[in-house]
């Protein structure tokens, strides 16, 4: 496997929208979608959240702002 692919999950951070939720780690579009296994991610009050099994960072785009 070439060290490119390899890594290729190990993103600082990906943006992601409303569209890809549920949220689960890794998305289909990864390269090594099958790197580990399918979990699925909360997003914080903060609109991000971290794969506990790769450390990427997932940040939502437009995250709407609590009223509360």
């Amino acid at each position: 496997m070439e060290p490119a692919a390899r890594n290729s999950n190990k993103q600082k951070q990906v943006e992601i929208t409303a569209a890809d939720m549920p949220l689960h780690c890794p998305l289909p579009s990864q390269l090594l979608w099958n790197s580990h296994p399918r979990v699925f991610l909360p997003i914080g009050d903060n609109g991000e959240a971290l794969c506990p099994y790769c450390g990427t960072r997932y940040v939502l785009r437009g995250a709407a702002k609590s009223a509360h």
